[in-house]
């Protein structure tokens, strides 16, 4: 075999007429294209030289700069120098025909049917270069991945607006929506003559959004003027105005300028249209009579709810109900125009209309004021009742607090002392024994004692009268007339100590009389089995009980009824918004004793103003009944103070009225003819002429009160 010819492989197919031409073993030219026909079964295809170059190129093509040497040639069996394309013996294949350029290892080709091709030359040692993806690869992955974030984006969006849109909407909506309460309009307090007692008026706080000023960017001096303008108007230094305006690092949405001015104020200042710069309407109580009546009335905290008296007591009928309005407010903000609006107006408080005349409620507070003052005394009260209705015409308390001031008065005063302290009724009492002999039948009138000023009762237990003095020769009658304690003692040991603890009760110590009023008190009566040696007898002349003035005042305006127990009452009723009038309702009334032994005490009483202790308690014109007292009071500390007091009924003839009056630690005296029975002169005689009540107009027919 030529040592340029190619070599046969084994298992090599033919190929097809045109390779072999190019390839062909037979000559050159075109006469070696015809050496082997085409398809010849178990004839192997030489390589050429050039095919087995091109073969080399392709591998390596695989890593950079792999060019030969100069001068290399290829490797393998029969390879050739590069440049020229050859045949058989190193003539050229065919005319024109030329190899790759120097240096450069053509690129091997096969085709379907040949055997591999003969290696190319070795590929140098060196690092690989990463692989680079072809163009289509790269615009693909580019594509997926628009494709996936565009579904990314899509579903977001999807679930934005569809899924939790409607839900999203409604929660901005609820952030736009804003709720104020509308206060509602707090009822009057009337007396029984519609005279207004306290009210609520207009009134508005001005205050200042400091994120709405800032965002106006006003000057310096544009809000230095506008401080010393406000400052005009309100009162209060301009410094302080200025701050207030401008806040400090972190503005606010809402500080208060000044509270409680009057409309036209607020009008003004909303006229210099300084940005930020609003009200908010509020309302004041005001009392126009004052002190009048201060202690029932109480007041009105900064909140507006009731904190004393009646304004405490019945401060949810008087407040109303509050209404609401709702609105969307912008992002700095301001209302919406156009926005949600929804209103629940608010529904004005009742007007509480009272039994206390507030005329007559002056002159009885000037009056006791005036006794305070001239008897050195701590404090007084005194009562005004009508014995028919039960209505509190007037309850004064001396120095009362001023509601438009509560914090002038002390905590502990502003209350009515007339339903808070508990003293003895002392000799007042000693007509709840009167009416128990003469209800059960153990005297009369008219029976006759010898009355020494000591008596000792079977248990050893001495009582004494308030004065030394030889034995008396009294009746029944004058032993209440002239305020007898061992006269009493002597009439009153024969009840059984059960029955002398029921006609207490009766009478309504021991239990609250449901005036209405904050603080009031039961008093002091204890059960009839716990009652000592000495304090069973010692409750027959007012004494080991304990009372409040409103309790005793009960007592005489129970006998004055005809013996019926009419509960007090301060309230005649409320008006509604719409000034329909609701009267209160009745109370319960008691038969505590027959008529005719009330009537019968009446005159008894008449006989302690005419011919006893009562002598200045005479109101001229009037036929008057009643009794002194002089009491004890015993202190939290352990000390004790005297109570002197009066209470008398007017006209005796046909009983009207009540007053009582208690004086508290008088320095002048401790006898309530003395100290007290003045007040009540002046005070019911003020009040039968102020309630037109005409004079008696047939003489008493009073019962003896001496024997013989």
């Amino acid at each position: 075999m030529s040592p340029r010819e190619p070599v046969a492989r084994e298992g090599v197919g033919t190929g097809s007429p045109r390779t072999q031409g190019r390839t062909g073993t037979g000559g050159t030219g075109p006469s070696a294209r015809r050496t082997r026909p085409r398809g010849q079964a178990g004839q192997a295809r030489p390589m050429s030289d050039t095919a087995s170059s091109r073969a080399g190129v392709r591998r390596a093509s695989d890593s950079p700069q792999r060019r030969p040497a100069a001068g290399a040639t290829a490797a393998g069996p029969g390879a050739r120098a590069a440049g020229t394309r050859v045949g058989r013996g190193g003539v050229p294949d065919r005319p024109g025909a030329t190899t790759a350029p120097r240096g450069v290892v053509p690129r091997q080709r096969t085709r379907a049917g040949l055997g591999p091709a003969r290696p190319g030359p070795p590929r140098p040692e060196g690092p690989a270069s990463p692989r680079v993806p072809p163009p289509q690869r790269r615009q693909a992955i580019v594509l997926v991945a628009v494709l996936a974030l565009l579904a990314v984006l899509a579903g977001r969006l999807v679930q934005v607006q569809v899924v939790d849109g409607p839900s999203l909407a409604a929660r901005a909506f609820e952030k736009r929506l804003e709720t104020v309460t509308i206060p509602a309009e707090r009822g009057d307090i009337v007396d029984a003559d519609g005279v207004v007692l306290a009210t609520s008026v207009e009134r508005w706080n001005i205050y200042v959004d400091q994120v709405q000023l800032a965002e106006a960017q006003l000057p310096a001096a544009r809000v230095s003027e506008a401080a010393e303008v406000l400052s005009g108007l309100l009162g209060v230094p301009a410094a302080e105005l200025g701050a207030r305006l401008v806040g400090g690092d972190e503005p606010r949405r809402f500080v208060y300028l000044a509270k409680g001015v009057v409309p036209g104020v607020r009008d003004e200042v909303l006229a210099q249209r300084i940005p930020g710069v609003a009200g908010e309407r509020t309302s004041d109580r005001v009392y126009p009579a004052g002190a009048t009546g201060g202690n029932v009335l109480g007041f009105v905290g900064a909140e507006g709810f009731g904190q004393a008296g009646l304004e405490l007591v019945h401060d949810e009928l008087l407040a109303g109900e509050a209404g609401s309005e709702t609105f969307e407010r912008g992002a700095k903000g301001q209302r919406i125009p156009a926005g949600e609006h929804e209103a629940d107006p608010a529904v004005p408080g009742h007007d509480l209309v009272l039994t206390l005349d507030r005329d007559l409620q002056y002159m009885v507070q000037s009056a006791l004021d005036a006794q305070v003052r001239a008897t050195g005394a701590q404090w007084g009260v005194v009562e005004v009742r009508d014995v028919r209705t039960g209505e509190v015409l007037a309850l004064a308390d001396s120095d009362a607090v001023d509601p438009n001031e509560p914090g002038a008065t002390e905590p502990g005063l502003r209350n009515s002392r007339a339903v808070q302290v508990v003293y003895e009724p002392g000799s007042t009492a000693k007509v709840i024994s009167m009416a128990a002999v003469l209800e059960q039948g153990l005297a009369t009138p008219t029976s006759q004692y010898v009355v020494p000023d000591r008596y000792e009762v079977a248990n050893g237990q001495v009582f004494k009268d308030s004065q030394d003095h030889p034995d008396q020769h009294l009746t029944l009658a004058g032993i209440l007339a002239q305020s007898s304690n061992t006269g009493t003692v002597m009439v009153g040991q024969e009840l059984p100590r059960q029955v002398r603890h029921d006609y207490l009760r009766k009478f309504g110590f021991g239990s609250s009389t449901g005036i209405g009023l904050p603080g009031e008190s039961a008093g002091l009566l204890r059960d009839a089995e716990d009652w000592d040696g000495r304090s069973e007898y010692a409750v027959l002349f007012g004494q080991a009980v304990g009372s409040t003035t409103l309790q005793n005042t009960g007592v005489f305006a129970t006998i004055a009824n005809g013996g019926v127990s009419v509960p007090p009452t301060l309230v005649k009723g409320t008006r509604g918004p719409d000034g329909t009038m609701h009267p209160t309702e009745p109370a319960e009334t008691e038969q505590v004793i027959s008529p005719d032994v009330a009537d019968t005490l009446v005159r008894m009483l008449e006989g302690a103003v005419a011919e006893g202790t009562g002598g200045n308690a005479a109101v001229p014109g009037y036929r008057v009944a009643g009794k002194t007292g002089t009491a004890q009071a015993f202190e939290p500390g352990g000390g004790i103070k005297i109570v002197a007091s009066f209470i008398g009924i007017a006209p005796a003839d046909d009983p009207r009225l009540v007053v009582n009056v208690a004086l508290y630690d008088p320095k002048t005296s401790e006898y309530g003819g003395v100290v007290a029975a003045p007040v009540f002169s002046e005070v019911m005689g003020h009040s039968l002429q102020h309630l037109g009540i005409p004079p008696s107009g047939v003489p008493a027919d009073l019962f003896p009160t001496e024997v013989g």
